[in-house]
């Protein structure tokens, strides 16, 4: 049959294309907020004890199966019950120097036990000022 190979080319050519462009490298997120305060030892601005509501940015990148790359709803579940150790605590009383770059550390080793899938975390410390791992 002329152009059944041409045929068959395309329908392969589509069928990859649509499998790489639309069910991978897929980002899903949630936002979560948690009220803490802290000190850091010696800075000249930040050595008294102060407090900060922190937003939380998790974001998860993996592939779309059965419609979706993770339900948000374990999503949440993962995060919330890690910040809930945290939430209106002094973060002094989790390490030395608990800058928003540690804090996010911390935060970050901690989520890493629960993701099988790659994933990111942006912490705010108020608004414009942020760590990101």
């Amino acid at each position: 049959m002329p152009g059944s190979g041409t045929s068959r080319f395309c329908r392969a050519f589509f069928h990859f294309n649509r499998v790489l462009f639309s069910s991978s490298g897929m980002k899903i997120g949630i936002i979560e907020h948690i009220d803490c305060a802290h000190f850091l030892p010696n800075h000249p601005r930040c050595g008294s004890i102060h407090g900060h509501t922190y937003k939380i940015e998790l974001v998860v990148d993996g592939d779309v199966r059965n419609g979706m790359v993770m339900d948000f709803a374990d999503m949440k579940r993962f995060l919330r019950e890690t910040l809930a150790d945290f939430d209106h605590r002094s973060w002094n009383d989790f390490m030395e120097y608990p800058s928003v770059e540690n804090i996010c550390q911390l935060l970050h080793q901690r989520l890493r036990n629960q993701f099988m899938l790659s994933f990111s975390l942006r912490v705010w410390e108020g608004e414009g000022k942020w760590a990101e791992l």
